[in-house]
């Protein structure tokens, strides 16, 4: 081979996920669409942009529309709609805002009248009108994002905390039909946990929430924990859902590229969800076991992996799984472990994930840096930016969980 695994690892990125992109799944949705009163689009998470584009490829024109994405993720104006960029995975202002122009755009709606809701992951930060001052939301989900909270316990609480989580929106659109299209970034694809679950009733219960607040010891205050004890949405009438994509699609993709690079993919799981940095040195130890034998093999694993802070560094859950790699990797030739998130963000960073290889280890020691210092700190980041590490593909425009993978050349 005359590539360079990071070019290997580069092109299997951009392939996987050139093919889990929403379009085609919003325009599957909308066939047969029939207009009957006035059609308002609501469009919120990583993808929401790129799902409202389709859509408006599809019907034309929409009566009225607001889109709730990440800063950076919009592309450009769309007709008919007000695009709006916000907070995440913490929420802000600006989240309050372009939640509360949805909320205004639904209003006064009749049986006709249809409400086209495009949601993906990230929606739960995005599309937020808090029951709790905005401040008090913000402290509650960072406390759940540094105690290593997997995402259907942070959203079982954050539902209860919300004006239109848990089945709220779609009441609010009541009595019109909505509309919904879903864009998973859950493993098992649950509909009520998906961004919390706007249009969906909510399976969880008062008791499981109280749960996780009492396993986390989370800092709540008096009407906080009242919040937590007051019922969610159970039934919804005026509700057809599509979901599409998944993490599945992405492995499947990712297994595509490696075979079309000559590599013998194996998929091990499309649900992982254990600790990033656990999960970076286990891939790492599976090379280690097949080093030398002469194939070429790609290991895949596609979930959400968690992460602990203990430092004050700057990362994400896959630059942690990539570093905590190297060192187990260190010297063996033609063996890799790079990690990205599917929408291109990893954590509060600019990059989609990290890369490492049999010399990225030696390179950190000559940058002075440890990666086990470094892992204490959370400062994944500026490790991996030091060793030309980081996996930068900007926003994608689709939102469907992350793939890890494992290189070897023989």
């Amino acid at each position: 081979m005359n590539r360079t695994l990071r070019e290997d690892a580069d092109q299997i990125i951009s392939a996987s996920l050139a093919a889990v992109q929403p379009d085609a799944a919003v325009r599957r949705a909308l066939e047969g669409f029939r207009r009957r009163g006035r059609v308002l689009l609501v469009a919120a998470g990583k993808a929401a942009w790129a799902m409202a584009r389709a859509a408006l490829d599809v019907l034309g024109r929409v009566d009225g529309g607001v889109v709730v994405t990440k800063y950076g993720h919009v592309q450009g104006p769309l007709p008919g709609i007000t695009c709006c960029e916000a907070g995440h995975p913490v929420p802000d202002e600006n989240s309050f805002r372009a939640t509360a122009q949805a909320l205004a755009l639904v209003e006064d709606l009749r049986a006709e009248d249809t409400v086209l809701f495009l949601l993906s992951g990230g929606g739960s930060a995005l599309f937020e009108r808090p029951l709790l001052p905005g401040g008090e939301l913000r402290d509650i989900t960072g406390q759940l994002l540094a105690c290593g909270a997997d995402i259907v316990e942070v959203n079982t609480i954050r539902k209860r905390l919300s004006a239109v989580k848990g089945g709220r929106f779609a009441l609010a659109c009541a009595p019109a039909r909505v509309l919904s299209v879903v864009l998973s970034d859950i493993l098992g694809d649950p509909l009520d946990m998906i961004a919390s679950g706007p249009a969906c009733p909510d399976g969880s219960t008062c008791a499981q929430a109280g749960a996780v607040a009492e396993k986390y010891q989370l800092r709540l205050s008096p009407r906080a924990r009242a919040l937590l004890d007051v019922e969610t949405p159970k039934a919804l009438d005026n509700v057809t859902t599509h979901l599409t994509g998944s993490v599945r699609e992405l492995c499947a993709a990712a297994s595509r590229a490696c075979a079309g690079l000559g590599y013998e993919p194996v998929l091990l799981t499309d649900h992982l969800d254990c600790e990033a940095r656990e999960a970076g040195r286990f891939l790492a130890d599976i090379l280690r076991t097949h080093a030398g034998g002469g194939r070429a093999l790609a290991f895949l694993a596609g979930g959400e992996t968690v992460v602990h802070l203990t430092g004050s560094g700057l990362g994400g859950r896959n630059q942690e799984l990539a570093l905590a790699a190297a060192p187990s990797i260190a010297g063996i030739p033609g063996a890799a472990v790079f990690s990205v998130g599917s929408d291109g963000t990893d954590g509060p960073t600019d990059a989609a994930g990290g890369y490492v290889d049999g010399g990225t280890d030696a390179a950190l020691r000559r940058a002075g840096l440890d990666v086990f210092g470094v892992l204490r700190e959370n400062d994944a980041y500026h490790a991996l930016q030091a060793v030309g590490g980081l996996v930068v593909t900007g926003p994608t425009g689709t939102n469907v969980n992350d793939i890890a993978a494992a290189l070897l050349r023989g």
